[in-house]
């Protein structure tokens, strides 16, 4: 079942697809965030979750064991073309989560882009490029999970 919210002056979300960067976003070093596998665990009924990541510390295979999830791990440069073409093969309904250069294509191509400022930092153009902003990845999966707060957000 997907997450539906009707934003005024945005427009109607149906959001069928969660894709997500991992490090800096879901990661810091290359390890999971504490609680964020909670959240992708209660997220999952409701969205497809993809992870799309360069792997730079090579650890998603072993961090991400186990959820409900499909891990792409993209090799050999051209990440940021990579991950556009990812969104791009899904049938719409997608909200990114992301923080980093290799992430603007992606978020310019979703439906709702969430940047999330984690330890690792936030490529500055990817802020005026994403609809919502947040300090930590834990506040983006609540948004999701209570799409009332997106709504507040986005609505003018």
């Amino acid at each position: 079942m997907p997450i539906e919210v009707d934003v005024p002056g945005f427009g109607f979300l149906r959001l069928s697809h969660l894709v997500c960067d991992y490090n800096g976003t879901l990661a810091c070093d290359g390890r999971i965030l504490p609680g964020v596998k909670e959240r992708l665990r209660g997220l999952s009924p409701l969205l497809k979750i993809h992870v799309v990541t360069a792997d730079t510390f090579g650890r998603a295979v072993r961090e991400l064991a186990g959820l409900p999830l499909r891990l792409t791990i993209l090799e050999g440069g051209g990440e940021r073309e990579a991950k556009a073409r990812y969104i791009s093969s899904l049938a719409g309904g997608v909200v990114v989560l992301g923080n980093g250069a290799n992430d603007l294509s992606m978020v310019e191509a979703a439906d709702l882009a969430i940047a999330v400022m984690e330890g690792e930092g936030l490529y500055a153009p990817l802020l005026s490029r994403c609809h919502i902003v947040v300090g930590k990845v834990l506040e983006a999966l609540e948004l999701l999970l209570s799409p009332a707060r997106i709504k507040a957000t986005l609505r003018f």
